[in-house]
């Protein structure tokens, strides 16, 4: 008993030392390659990066060690012995780039980091991650082969798709192509000693299914994402150490069509086909004894046909359990009755797949069940969403069943496919032994009905013996990006206007940023700058624009043009092929990526290919004016919607011409161009004045026909002059007022409109356009039933109703209504701004955003009293924060008065905010109004 109080009092001595060495801050969240512990990397200097948590406020890192080891052993005692960076005096906690030995094909190593502080003290070492890399040449497949179960036939290649039916009629008569019977393979292989790490590669096209003993090797869907396949294709790395056991092992894979090879049967958007259905692969073992086992796909391989007894990207997808083989993915299964596979002689450039992967995000139950006017069941699920359905049934025979989805109802209650692709629908045909469940494998759709064809639910009457339906229940898949911010406020209707918004976009996050989840399923390419901002802030999709780049890249024309879609299945006509505010996503997308993730590869890897493209966009135009093009696609004028109404064409395209230039100047200057730079400068000048010239009217003081697109590209992209800025802005306002604050931008203009309304501090007039329920915009389209943005303003049943390309209201929600945002001169959010603009009748609001440094909130309540707003500012960045006051005097920062407060900077910027600028930490800070 004695020596307990001693014990503690020795404890007491020592906790200051004892903190002292563990460090006040720790290192988490290690990051390479914008990923957790990624394999396939195909960079010889993967970029690492990691956050921290620091229990100071205003911690600053003052340098960084890096070490890099080929085994976690050596790395546990120390021992960089690929890479020890040494103490580097320096803050950078993003992307700092690998500078050790070689790194080799197909191997995995280890890495930890430390940091110090701005005094001095070092945090402990971070947990041990480790990166894998991927297969770099040719080579390094080991001569794996591109099997197949069928030949081509030659006279059905198509790799430029044929669009249309008069096309398809002109170039095939009425022949029906693409119709290869869908194949499953096969290979046995032995592991007779102590594996230390086995990874398998693998592309399998159109999409694949890997199972190695019985198991579906990892969660994908729809592996590897969609490319243009005559340039390159995607191959997907799988750690399969787990699942290999002693003894014999069974690799088994199916394949589906999806774009490799469309069938002409159904409903297609687009006719194309590189070839019978094939497969690659090498899995590689490494044992502990540090000898090295390789398996590959050769002719020694078997196939046959799969129970996938139709495989369409766009039409479906049928199932016969009946021709299911049991035990076929399983070591010993009998299969003397199986094909060799062939050896398809075919090459194409091989890319590791780096974008997150699809996969089932959320289960989606029916939740109303009714008979529409024809007789047939219909299950509403409540939600339009893309993905696929689960079906579990009851079924004593063979019985085909067919499950239509769709976005909407016709006035019969029948389901209603005419705007989203139709013919489509899933088929089963069960075995009829009793309870069985399926899912679609190589295909998807966007839907909330499913009217079902050959089966009812259970418990209905059954006089003719059909399967009974147990469940039909909904799978939501979409690409897997992480969830980067949430947002909430007082009022219902903007709650409501972001899970709308929020549906559409996660919607179409495939391998693409796809336009709709039905009919077409391409990547027009203006919803990837446009709407950057707005999907940036909910999800990280650093990995997946770099799979976009590439696509465009892979289809960027020989004269420098960049399609309106990519990857460039199909080529469409006028300016479905060619439009300025389309293929500038090649270059105003790398910029954003630098602003949100600092991260500057796209621009050093494709600055020579955006070149390329603003020569193009130079000899299309016309003393400085581009105008061509589908302009301010799908505003609202008096005709139907589609090219621009409202705004001359001209004048969008030259303004995003225009900001072409002035971010190739931005960019040249990062790479140390000043050359390239001065001349960019000239030339937007030259544009600038040319806009101006063509566009403005003096004695009107108006650009073009006074549009909201048109006043609010000339704002935001810097292209009015001095002198007019305000008058142009005014112009802005008036057109809104007038029309009782009612949008008429669209696909291109809007975005911009509420950018320069929200610079301009005018958030109470974006309130104002989207608080409405009676004219087309988001609370129209929820008043007529949507759960999900649709592609007009007007939610129109003729159109999809599953579209993420007007859904700009998510920017402000974060930046203007939330307050995140950044200083205009930081990257990666190394400077946040919190500037909440209370407007309306919101009375709080709460928005976050994971920024490259950590999490940044801003949580804020009003009321005639006071004004709160608790703050989170990561460790390693500052923030600006606004608070709506004029008198320092009256603020707090938890309950202390700032001119008490050491550290604390602050300013006055005009008479309506008090500016106060703080380190890392958390803060609550109090503004009384009276």
């Amino acid at each position: 008993m004695k020596t307990k109080p001693f014990s503690i009092c020795i404890l007491f001595i020592l906790f200051p030392v004892l903190l002292q060495a563990a460090g006040t801050h720790s290192v988490y969240n290690l990051r390479c390659e914008h990923e957790e512990e990624p394999l396939g990397i195909e960079t010889p200097q993967p970029r690492f990066s990691w956050q921290i948590q620091a229990q100071q406020r205003n911690f600053e890192q003052s340098a960084w060690q890096i070490l890099v080891a080929d085994s976690p052993e050596k790395l546990q005692a120390g021992d960089g012995n690929i890479w020890d960076s040494g103490k580097n005096n320096s803050s950078s906690s993003v992307l700092v780039p690998f500078n050790g030995k070689e790194l080799k094909a197909g191997q995995v190593y280890y890495w930890k980091v430390k940091s110090w502080d701005k005094e001095g003290n070092p945090s402990p070492w971070s947990l041990i991650h480790r990166f894998g890399m991927g297969l770099l040449s040719e080579k390094d497949w080991n001569n794996a082969k591109w099997i197949a179960w069928e030949k081509d036939r030659k006279d059905e290649i198509i790799t430029t798709g044929l669009h249309g039916l008069t096309n398809v009629d002109r170039a095939l008569k009425g022949k029906k192509t693409g119709m290869y019977r869908l194949p499953q393979f096969r290979k046995e292989f032995a592991v007779q000693k102590p594996v230390k790490r086995a990874v398998a590669y693998v592309s399998g096209l159109g999409h694949f299914d890997m199972f190695l003993n019985g198991d579906k090797v990892g969660n994908n869907f729809l592996d590897p994402g969609w490319t243009k396949y005559d340039k390159c294709a995607l191959y997907v790395s799988f750690d399969i150490t787990g699942q290999l056991q002693q003894g014999q092992n069974a690799v088994g894979v199916m394949l589906g069509n999806g774009f490799f090879n469309i069938p002409r049967e159904r409903y297609f958007k687009l006719l194309a086909s590189y070839g019978a259905p094939r497969l690659l692969m090498k899995i590689q073992i490494d044992y502990a004894d540090g000898s090295t086992q390789t398996v590959v796909t050769g002719t020694d391989w078997k196939a046959t046909e799969s129970p996938v007894t139709y495989s369409s990207i766009y039409g479906g997808e049928d199932y016969d359990a009946n021709k299911e083989q049991a035990g076929w993915m399983q070591p010993g299964f009998d299969d003397r009755s199986w094909d060799k596979a062939l050896d398809t002689g075919w090459k194409t450039r091989l890319l590791s797949q780096r974008s997150a992967p699809l996969t089932v995000r959320d289960r989606i139950p029916t939740v109303r069940l009714f008979k529409n006017r024809q007789g047939q069941w219909v299950y509403d699920l409540g939600q339009n969403f893309s993905g696929i359905v689960h079906l579990s049934l009851n079924a004593r025979m063979a019985q085909p069943v067919k499950l239509y989805p769709a976005e909407l109802l016709n006035p019969d209650s029948t389901v209603n496919q005419s705007a989203s692709g139709a013919p489509f629908w899933f088929g089963y045909t069960p075995k009829g032994n009793g309870a069985e469940s399926w899912q679609p494998r190589f295909t998807y759709y966007g839907f909330r009905y499913v009217q079902v064809e050959g089966a009812v639910p259970a418990g209905q009457p059954n006089p003719d013996g059909l399967p009974e339906i147990t469940e039909i229940t909904g799978l939501h898949t979409c690409n897997s990006a992480e969830n980067a911010g949430s947002f909430h406020c007082s009022k219902p209707l903007f709650n409501q206007t972001y899970e709308l918004i929020d549906w559409a976009i996660r919607s179409n996050m495939a391998s693409v940023l796809t336009d709709c989840p039905h009919r077409e399923k391409l990547g027009w390419l203006e919803e990837a700058h446009l709407m950057q901002y707005s999907v940036q802030y909910r999800y990280n999709l650093a990995r997946l624009y770099e799979k976009t780049f590439n696509d465009m890249r892979s289809t960027q024309a020989a004269n420098g043009m960049i399609p309106t879609i990519a990857p460039e299945l199909v080529e469409f006509e006028g300016g479905f092929k060619d439009t300025p505010e389309w293929g500038s996503t090649f270059i105003i997308s790398p910029w954003y990526i630098y602003q949100w993730y600092g991260d500057t590869r796209l621009i050093e890897t494709y600055y020579p290919d955006m070149q390329r493209y603003i020569d193009y966009l130079s000899s299309k135009a016309d003393n400085h004016i581009i105008a061509y093009g589908l302009g301010d696609w799908f505003d609202i004028g008096p005709k139907s919607p589609g090219e621009a109404q409202l705004t001359s064409n001209g004048v969008t395209a030259t303004a995003i011409y225009y900001y072409d230039v002035t971010l190739m100047e931005k960019m040249a200057n990062l790479l140390g161009k000043p050359e390239d730079a001065r001349q960019y400068s000239e030339l937007a000048a030259r544009i600038k004045q040319a806009f101006n010239r063509t566009f403005w009217n003096p004695s009107t003081r108006k650009y073009d026909r006074d549009s909201q697109a048109a006043n609010a590209v000339a704002l935001y992209m810097g292209l009015t002059t001095p002198e007019n800025r305000q008058q142009v802005f005014d112009n802005l306002i008036a057109n809104i007022r007038s029309r009782d604050n009612a949008l008429t931008a669209g696909d291109v203009g809007y975005r911009y409109v509420l950018r320069a309304l929200e610079a301009g501090g005018a958030s109470d007039v974006i309130y104002d356009m989207n608080c409405k329920y009676d004219t087309p915009g988001y609370g129209w389209q929820l008043a007529h039933g949507a759960t999900a943005l649709t592609e007009s303003w007007q939610a129109y049943g003729f159109v999809s109703n599953n579209h993420f390309m007007l859904g700009h209201l998510m920017e402000w929600l974060f930046s203007g209504l939330g307050g995140i945002r950044q200083q205009e001169d930081s990257f990666g959010f190394k400077h946040i701004v919190i500037k909440p603009e209370p407007v309306g009748d919101v009375r709080e609001a709460n928005a976050s955003y994971e920024s490259p440094y950590g999490r940044i909130v801003s949580d804020w309540k009003d009321n005639e009293k006071e004004f709160t707003i608790r703050v989170e500012v990561p460790a390693n960045s500052r923030a600006s924060v606004y608070l709506p006051s004029a008198n320092d005097a009256q603020i707090t920062e938890s309950g202390i008065r700032l001119q008490d407060i050491p550290g604390i900077e602050y300013r006055k910027e005009g008479n309506k905010y008090i500016v106060i600028t703080v380190g890392s930490g958390i803060y609550t800070f109090h503004a009384k109004k009276i």
